[in-house]
């Protein structure tokens, strides 16, 4: 009689990846630091003041005063889980944004980036490109099977991004939370190790100085380098 069962393949030699532990990620254009309230509140502050619209899809946010803001950091930058950095932009020398890892998950080889917050003068540029490439390095480097990237279902912006870097749509979990008020269903996305190989040869043709003009434009697009590498498509970005 045959066998009706339908298992996963094995995973052999499987041990648990080590969760965040490192105080800087260094690449050519951005450098990730340990977020620290003394040291990277104010600065953050400054960059983000005046826009209070990159808030709209955080569950916090934006902060009355710089002594507010720093009070909020403080309380979360010391955290395992998630685990924040502060995002430098090597180009302007000056800070640009926060993010973390969450959800973080080594007995199943998962780990998430999230609290993703880029100030304008961050935004499209290398270096905001750039901490992605580090992010999803570090993880599968450390040995993460699974490389999570979620947002709000709203955020058009965002969900191009995940296509542009090379994350494949996974679905939209419907009425997922409550965020300030307002229903949020959310966009999931991922990237798996086996896709890693061809997602990091991507990344670093898109992000060698040859690809750049001397005025700073692009050559190779991004998003045609991560198509090589299987992404499962957005259909909600069709058209």
């Amino acid at each position: 009689m045959t066998d009706p069962r339908i298992l996963g393949e094995t995973v052999p030699n499987w041990a648990p990846p080590p969760r965040p532990d490192w105080a800087v990620l260094d690449g050519q254009y951005v450098r990730l630091e340990k977020l620290d309230a003394e040291h990277h509140a104010a600065l953050l502050f400054r960059a983000y003041e005046g826009h209070d619209w990159v808030w709209d899809y955080l569950p916090y946010g934006p902060f009355s005063s710089a002594a507010q803001y720093h009070r909020w950091m403080r309380d979360v930058a010391g955290g395992a889980d998630p685990y924040f950095f502060a995002i430098y932009d090597k180009e302007t020398r000056q800070y640009g944004g926060v993010g973390s890892y969450l959800r973080i998950t080594p007995e199943a080889g998962s780990i998430e980036l999230g609290h993703l917050n880029f100030a304008p003068r961050l935004q499209q540029t290398k270096a905001a490109t750039e901490l992605f490439f580090l992010t999803m390095q570090w993880a599968f480097q450390a040995g993460y099977r699974r490389f999570e990237w979620k947002c709000d279902a709203l955020n058009l912006p965002s969900r191009r991004a995940a296509q542009r870097l090379g994350l494949s749509y996974e679905g939209i979990f419907r009425q997922a939370t409550i965020v300030k008020g307002r229903n949020r269903d959310t966009a999931w996305f991922a990237a798996i190790d086996k896709e890693w190989p061809a997602l990091s040869e991507a990344f670093r043709v898109w992000l060698s100085p040859t690809n750049f003009t001397t005025d700073g434009r692009q050559k190779e697009r991004l998003s045609d380098l991560t198509k090589l590498a299987g992404v499962a498509p957005d259909p909600g970005l069709a058209g």
